[in-house]
């Protein structure tokens, strides 16, 4: 093991991700009382983390492959950065492809290998593996008509149903509709906040159109959602299942973390198959007799991944002494660890304000 140095550079991607307080948390708190240099980076200027980070640096959008990598390059090596943690989904394949080359300027970079993200990041490609492995997934098919559309959702019950449609890549809830012929506008109207997730299969039509890019449509799981978190290195895994009691735009404003043993057990099973390492997650939903089902993987540090730090298993942190070839230590989670996220913010005038 390398012998481990007292203060280090962390470059943190995503500085405008609604998770970054989160990581920096986990990074500040580690068991090593280590001095943590936080360099953010955004593709925008005026993020959050421009203004909370000990650094921060804007960058091109990883859709601009070379001009992002070359940006990232230089930084890491004028900021003498030791480890890079990436926190948008779209980054992954660029950096796996290119770990080399931050290694050369002295920057280790979590991620995992390019064949393991490939498979994890598209959610029909794990469905897949997962139906494969014998862990329990809710039908799916892939389609990229609109004919085919109704043709599998009938298959899956609509319209009497709800069905759910999705692209195979994406991130967060992008591209995630719930269609439902059930759907009370008037009530909706009335009793609930704006939100694109329930949609009809007419209204679908007006958007897509007859012919799209590829979609998944899968069985809609009426059930508790899971989020699980892990972290894999050499010598074991550590995988910590937290239910979603509160869920809002897709990120998690209440949730517990919960000794699950099949959820331990498939996400040990899935880890193994696709040789994932470092920290990430899955996401589960129990159907409607409470059995959990896939729903997709997130190869990279998740939203609320500050939650397994709360419950004594700083995952996110383990990743950085991965990298750095330091020894992890065993963990000693705290089932029932808790979370609830409120709205703060940053107030920007003479100083700044943290609330």
């Amino acid at each position: 093991m390398n012998k481990m140095k007292n203060s280090i550079n962390v470059l943190v991607t995503g500085a405008g991700a609604p998770g970054i307080k989160g990581t920096m948390f986990s990074l500040k708190n580690n068991s090593d009382n280590r001095d943590i240099v936080i360099i953010g980076t955004d593709m925008k200027e005026d993020v959050v983390g421009a203004h909370i980070c000990d650094k921060f640096r804007v960058i091109p959008p990883a859709k601009n492959a070379e001009e992002y990598l070359i940006a990232l390059l230089d930084i890491c090596e004028k900021d003498k950065v030791d480890v890079l943690l990436p926190q948008n989904t779209f980054e992954l394949e660029i950096l796996a492809n290119n770990r080399y080359k931050f290694e050369k300027v002295g920057t280790k970079v979590v991620t995992a290998s390019k064949t393991s993200i490939d498979i994890a990041n598209d959610k029909y490609f794990l469905m897949k593996t997962c139906r494969e492995l014998g862990v329990p997934v809710g039908d799916f098919y892939k389609v990229n008509t609109f004919e085919e559309l109704i043709s599998k959702a009938k298959i899956l019950g609509w319209p009497s149903t709800n069905v759910v449609v999705k692209p195979p890549v994406s991130n967060g809830m992008r591209g995630v509709r719930v269609i439902s012929e059930s759907i009370d506008r008037k009530k909706m109207f009335y009793d609930e906040k704006p939100n694109s997730l329930y949609t009809t299969m007419k209204d679908l039509k007006n958007v897509l159109g007859d012919s799209f890019p590829d979609l998944i449509v899968t069985e809609f799981l009426p059930g508790k959602e899971f989020t699980v978190d892990v972290f894999k290195d050499d010598k074991n895994t550590t995988v910590i299942p937290r239910i979603r009691h509160q869920v809002r735009s897709g990120i998690t404003f209440s949730g517990e973390v919960i000794k699950h043993d099949d959820l331990i057990s498939y996400c040990k099973l899935i880890s193994e198959e696709l040789n994932m390492e470092n920290c990430y997650g899955f996401q589960f939903k129990l159907d409607k007799n409470n059995v959990p089902k896939i729903l997709e993987s997130n190869p990279r540090i998740q939203g609320t991944m500050v939650l397994a730090t709360i419950a004594n298993a700083n995952i996110i942190y383990a990743s950085v002494k991965k990298a750095l070839g330091e020894e992890v230590p065993d963990f000693d989670i705290k089932w029932g660890a808790k979370f609830l996220r409120y709205w703060g913010g940053v107030g920007i005038s003479d100083e700044i304000t943290v609330i």
